[in-house]
C-alpha cells in the first residue's frame, strides 16, 4: 500500500487521484443521462434499455463495485483537500486566482458534494434496492410525486454545480491547463455542466407536467 501513502502525503499525488477518480464518475453520469435518454422514448424503450443493462449480470455487478470504490476515493481525497485547504485560507487568500477557481461551482464544491451524496443513497434506495416492479412504473410511480421530483430537480441543479468546476479543475490537475486555452476549457467544462444538469432535469419536469409519461 505503499503508493496509497504517497498519493495521501503529496498534492500533487491527492490532486491527481481527485481528477482520476472524478473523470470515471464524469464518463459514468454521461453514460448514466444517456441511458435514462430512453425516458423519452416512451415506456417500451426505457424497459428495453433496464432489461439490457440487467442482463449484464455479473460485469454490471463488477461495474457498481468499482464504481462505489471510484466514488469512496473521490470522497475521501475531496475531504483531506477540503481540510487541508481550511488550513492553508490565509495563503490561499493572498493567491491571484484564475477564472475558474471564482466561480459558484469551486465555491460550493465541499457543499454540493455533500448534497449528491444524500441524493445517491435516496436515488439507490428508490430504484437500486426497491424490489422487482417494473423499472419504468418504479420511475413513473416516484417522480410524478412533486416532493421528490423537486428534490430531483434540486440534485440535478447540484449536480452541475458541481461538474461546472469538477470538469475544469481536472484538466489542470491532469497537467493539461495552459494560459492560451484555461478561458476555453472553463467554457467548455460549464457548457457541458450546464447540458448535462439541464438534460437531466428534464426528466422530472416532464413526469410532473407530461400525462403520457412512461405509459
Amino acid at each position: 500500500m505503499g503508493w496509497l501513502s504517497r498519493t495521501i502525503n503529496s498534492s500533487i499525488g491527492r490532486k491527481t487521484a481527485m481528477a482520476v477518480t472524478g473523470l470515471f464518475q464524469a464518463f459514468f453520469v454521461v453514460g448514466h443521462l444517456l441511458g435514462n435518454a430512453n425516458t423519452f422514448g416512451g415506456k417500451a424503450a426505457y424497459d428495453s434499455y433496464s432489461a439490457k443493462l440487467h442482463s449484464l449480470g455479473w460485469l454490471l455487478t463488477v461495474f457498481e463495485i468499482l464504481l462505489l470504490a471510484t466514488f469512496l476515493f473521490h470522497i475521501g481525497f475531496g475531504l483531506y483537500l477540503f481540510l487541508d485547504n481550511r488550513k492553508a485560507r490565509a495563503t490561499r487568500y493572498a493567491v491571484s486566482k484564475s477564472a475558474g477557481d471564482r466561480t459558484w461551482g469551486a465555491r460550493t464544491m465541499p457543499y454540493t458534494g455533500l448534497f449528491l451524496l444524500i441524493f445517491l443513497v435516496d436515488h439507490l434506495h428508490r430504484f437500486r434496492f426497491a424490489g422487482t416492479m417494473q423499472l419504468s412504473n418504479l420511475v413513473r410511480d416516484n417522480l410524478i410525486r412533486p416532493p421528490v421530483a423537486g428534490f430531483y430537480i434540486v440534485a440535478f441543479i447540484a449536480l452541475g454545480l458541481h461538474l461546472s468546476h469538477g470538469l475544469w479543475s481536472l484538466w489542470q490537475s491532469l497537467g493539461f491547463n495552459h494560459p492560451k486555452y484555461e478561458t476555453f476549457l472553463w467554457r467548455a467544462a460549464f457548457t457541458l455542466s450546464v447540458a448535462i444538469g439541464a438534460l437531466f432535469s428534464t426528466i422530472p419536469l416532464l413526469a410532473l407536467f407530461w400525462p403520457g409519461f412512461l405509459r
